[in-house]
């Protein structure tokens, strides 16, 4: 069996109005999150922010537009996903980007992983989400964004 690594990248995608893409988990209806995923083998932490972004939106991305926060977050992960990970793994640790958009960015979400999409502006999006840290960088956003 082959396991997914405790390594993750979280991508908060963001309008310049700050209005955020929020993604409606398949397997879990009424989970709302920004763009997510494990690293896979041989993959830089970029290279799994942009593959995310494609895989979950639609959006191919230069590398260069992703901003890379050099925030780490480490998290209890859920119940009902340790099955995914190796025997005794109970910590997963995330790695924070955002990405601007224009706001008339065509999305299209991986109907396997997603049920659908929304934006919503920072304060809504923060309220929505249910992680703690996907919570914590959309509220961080207003601060983090290039002038």
């Amino acid at each position: 069996m082959s396991y997914k690594t405790p390594v993750s990248v979280l991508v908060v995608i963001h309008t310049p109005a700050l209005d955020v893409l929020l993604l409606e988990r398949a397997a879990h209806p009424g989970y709302w999150q920004s763009v997510t995923g494990s690293v896979e083998a041989g993959e830089s932490l970029l290279q799994t922010a942009v593959r995310e972004v494609a895989e979950e939106t639609g959006i191919a991305v230069a590398p260069e537009r992703i901003v890379d926060w050099r925030q780490t977050n480490v998290y209890e992960i859920f119940p009902e996903w340790r099955h995914r990970y190796a025997p005794g793994v109970t910590q997963n640790v995330e790695h924070v980007f955002s990405l601007e958009v224009p706001h008339d960015t065509p999305i299209r979400t991986a109907p396997e992983e997603h049920l659908g999409h929304c934006w919503l502006p920072l304060g809504e999006a923060a309220a929505k989400v249910f992680s703690w840290s996907n919570r914590d960088a959309i509220l961080a956003l207003r601060q983090r964004r290039p002038n």
